[in-house]
């Protein structure tokens, strides 16, 4: 009588954890020790083919493949990218093309079905079925998502053509070569011996000690770290502010920017595209963020471009996806213990894809409540686009830059 029991039990402790050779191996095994009927009992139990069993008998009877092989030499089908050298790239023009509404290019999820984009590639001459689609997309980092809660506000009317507008702007700002930034504050750190999200690996039974209630330390307070993303060169700078966030710190962190990284990148631009939120400290309707960009215009030389993007769409900012996100991984359950941590730790921060930050301190008073009046305006040299000028304006120098 066949033990279906004990071979099941061996089959899920050790079995089953085996590469395709040792699985086959073991499932002949088990059919051979179990005598006649063995082969169909096993295949039942392990889900592998009579056939498959038949191959395993075999190799019970040959010496194992040298140099630990699976399988034969020759074994196994060419990757479907070596047979099809066109698919991964006519796949990749599939998916990334923004879904409306979506400023994110590429987009890092599908909302296509795999039957769709296998009938999609196929309409293009490629043999290809949905399993192997999906194993591709995981390829390319590319899953399946829930949806995320990240509208904050209700849909303006005109929040997709704006997507389009920024695109646009950003795309011929950099085919001629011309900076284009993305820009905002990252959400205010407590420092101090706090605890921080995440978790890091540590000796077993031995986590970092922090305090149970999160008090503001008095002497050491909180910082503000203010990024600019170089979307072109996959830079970021950080400005790690110690007193407000005001639209002078802001226009401080882009200045110091253009001074450590943007100036060499780009010795010979003549215009700076900046994408922004529509509210906080660079927000369209901050009059004292207008002035300073005037300022920065003055003293640099530069014709600045701003586009903000619509109320409500601020998690579409890029630097949150392709700066700030990556910075909080990079200090995930690391307690801001003080300020010169909160630096080092951004400035640690590295990807794959060759994200490089550079951060330092700004120890300088930024004072709330500045007043601009209204002459302070009239003397801006600015004008706004057609579509939505309230989003959408240019600030050019009022004379010679310095020298």
């Amino acid at each position: 009588m066949i033990d279906r029991h004990g071979i099941e039990q061996r089959w899920h402790a050790d079995g089953s954890k085996r590469d395709e050779r040792g699985r086959r191996v073991f499932a002949a095994s088990e059919a051979r020790a179990a005598g006649q009927g063995g082969v169909s009992a096993v295949s039942a139990i392990t889900g592998l083919a009579r056939s498959t069993i038949g191959r395993g008998l075999k190799d019970l009877d040959k010496p194992s493949p040298p140099n630990g092989r699976v399988r034969r030499e020759g074994g196994g089908p060419r990757l479907l990218t070596e047979r099809d050298p066109t698919l991964l790239a006519d796949l990749k023009r599939l998916v990334e093309p923004a879904t409306l509404g979506d400023p994110e290019r590429p987009l890092l999820w599908v909302s296509k079905s795999l039957d769709k984009l296998a009938r999609a590639l196929g309409d293009m001459g490629h043999t290809i079925s949905p399993n192997s689609v999906r194993k591709l997309l995981v390829g390319l980092g590319f899953s399946r998502q829930v949806n995320r809660k990240a509208d904050e506000g209700a849909k303006h009317p005109d929040r997709d053509a704006q997507f389009e507008h920024i695109n646009t702007r950003v795309m011929t700002a950099q085919a001629a070569g011309e900076p284009v930034i993305s820009v905002d504050t990252k959400k205010k750190e407590l420092v101090g011996a706090f605890r921080n999200g995440g978790s890091d690996y540590h000796p077993q039974g031995a986590p970092l000690r922090v305090k149970v209630h999160d008090f503001v330390d008095k002497a050491l307070g909180k910082v503000v770290p203010y990024g600019v993303y170089d979307v072109a060169a996959n830079q970021g700078w950080v400005s790690v502010g110690v007193t407000a966030d005001t639209a002078e710190f802001a226009v401080q962190s882009i200045r110091t920017w253009h001074q450590r990284m943007g100036r060499a990148r780009y010795p010979k631009a003549r215009a700076l595209t900046i994408t922004a939120d529509c509210g906080g400290s660079n927000g369209a309707r901050v009059r004292l963020w207008k002035l300073e960009l005037q300022k920065l215009a003055d003293e640099t030389g530069l014709i600045i471009h701003v586009h903000h993007y619509p109320p409500g769409t601020s998690k579409w900012n890029r630097i949150e996806h392709r700066l700030f996100c990556h910075i909080t991984q990079n200090w995930r359950g690391r307690p801001l213990t003080d300020r010169l941590t909160v630096v080092e730790l951004i400035g640690a921060t590295t990807t794959n894809t060759g994200l490089k930050v550079e951060c330092a301190l700004d120890a300088n008073t930024y004072q709330k409540g500045v007043k601009v009046s209204d002459a302070d305006m009239a003397c801006l040299n600015i004008s706004g686009d057609a579509f939505h000028p309230e989003w959408n304006y240019t600030i050019k120098p009022r004379q010679a830059a310095a020298v």
